[in-house]
């Protein structure tokens, strides 16, 4: 693809700032060169793209979803055959890219087979932070092992085994997840709400134990840990030990927030699953075991991320996309304003706060001078209808490191 050049834009650049009007974006090769006044730069050299008078977006990042993942239902582990799980990826992906998701840190399942391939494009995918396997107790939310004796687990040579109890072999455990290829490490701190050995609000793993992954993951080049956490105990763990991100952090409390606030820690709430499994509960949708955890969370966990976001804790967009449809990401901005996020707010929780949690704001999360260009065009002004960036046909381009990966403006 050659040079290009996006006139006739109003440009929301993801840094707070209020919008560009009249603006055109220069890029060279995948890098924003510069952001110029329209129509001052005529050069027959350059692809010219008309936004007439789109809105200009960077690309949405999703700090928790599963690109490998459609639902973690155990019949779909006893009967699909393991390569049906990746092309099924291909999908996701796909739909992840289209819904305007340019970057994604996975949560767990991504190995370093498919971010490579990811990388190398041979399939529309988003650029991706992989854990490639999460850490679970024995008995603990990724844990699969039934009562009935059945092991529901996926295995390959690509994932490293999940289960470790006691600092050593957690440290051990780590080290293989790394070799694998881990960019950040996931842990699961508490149980989940689809698990069938656990609950949401049970403790996992102890301070110790959770201080040596954070350990271990230092000492590879400074990397980050994120945790897996519902329940008060073992958010607090979790903070105590020294973890940068809690995912869902549903059972909050103000002591919690203050330690997050204190930490400099992220919160992932993922209102998205959260609500369409409450939805799913309801409808008979989910495992028998789930359904009425599914149901009774939901309303706590709005109430508790409300007080984290007024006590001033760092709040990024992740969805678990994975567990739910995937496509729905930007489903989460909606939920953030409802929480009490101005729309320009959420954008900032779903482009340059979000590259901050993963590590890559100096390239990614804004639209600005040497960053790459990952952009999304919409026709709607998401200031105005933040609900808007869900509905996939008003995501009329995207554009990521560069190339154009989705345009239907026509």
């Amino acid at each position: 693809m050659k040079n290009v050049l996006i006139t006739n834009a109003v440009i929301i650049d993801g840094t707070g700032k209020k919008p560009l009007e009249n603006r055109d974006i220069l890029v060279e090769k995948n890098i924003i060169k510069d952001i110029i006044p329209s129509n001052s730069l005529n050069n027959p050299e350059f692809e010219i793209i008309d936004a007439q008078g789109s809105f200009i977006l960077p690309g949405f990042i999703d700090t928790h979803t599963h690109v490998m993942a459609n639902g973690f239902k155990m019949e779909d582990t006893m009967q699909r055959p393991l390569a049906l799980h990746f092309y099924n990826a291909l999908e996701n992906m796909e739909k992840t890219l289209n819904a305007g998701i340019t970057t994604v840190r996975d949560a767990g399942l991504a190995d370093a087979g498919v971010k490579m391939a990811a990388d190398k494009n041979l399939f529309p995918a988003p650029r991706m932070q992989i854990c490639v396997m999460p850490l679970s107790i024995s008995g603990g939310h990724f844990d699969f092992f039934l009562k009935s004796g059945f092991d529901m687990k996926l295995s390959y040579p690509g994932l490293p085994d999940s289960i470790c109890d006691g600092e050593a072999e957690v440290r051990k455990r780590t080290r293989e997840v790394l070799r694998s290829g881990a960019e950040v490490i996931k842990v699961m701190a508490t149980g989940g709400v689809i698990s069938a050995n656990d609950s949401p609000e049970f403790a996992q793993f102890t301070i110790k134990e959770l201080q040596a992954v954070v350990e271990e993951a230092d000492y590879k080049g400074g990397l980050k840990v994120m945790a897996h956490a519902h329940g008060t105990d073992g958010i607090k763990n979790s903070l105590k030990a020294g973890i940068h991100s809690i995912e869902h952090g549903t059972y909050l409390d103000q002591e919690a927030a203050d330690m997050m606030v204190e930490n400099n820690a992220y919160l992932v709430p993922t209102f998205v699953v959260t609500n369409l499994n409450k939805k799913k509960a309801q409808q008979g949708e989910l495992p028998e075991y789930s359904r009425k955890e599914a149901i009774e969370i939901s309303h706590v966990h709005q109430e508790n991320m409300e007080l984290a976001y007024h006590s001033g804790v760092q709040i990024v967009m992740g969805t678990d996309c994975g567990v739910v449809e995937h496509g729905n990401n930007l489903l989460e901005l909606k939920y953030l304003c409802k929480m009490g996020m101005e729309p320009q707010e959420a954008i900032m929780a779903g482009t340059l706060k979000a590259a901050r949690c993963m590590g890559w704001e100096k390239k990614l999360g804004s639209i600005e001078k040497g960053k790459l260009a990952d952009l999304v065009m919409v026709k709607t002004n998401p200031l105005e209808d933040i609900s808007s960036l869900a509905r996939e046909k008003n995501i009329s381009m995207v554009i990521k490191d560069g190339k154009i990966v989705k345009d239907i403006r026509k």
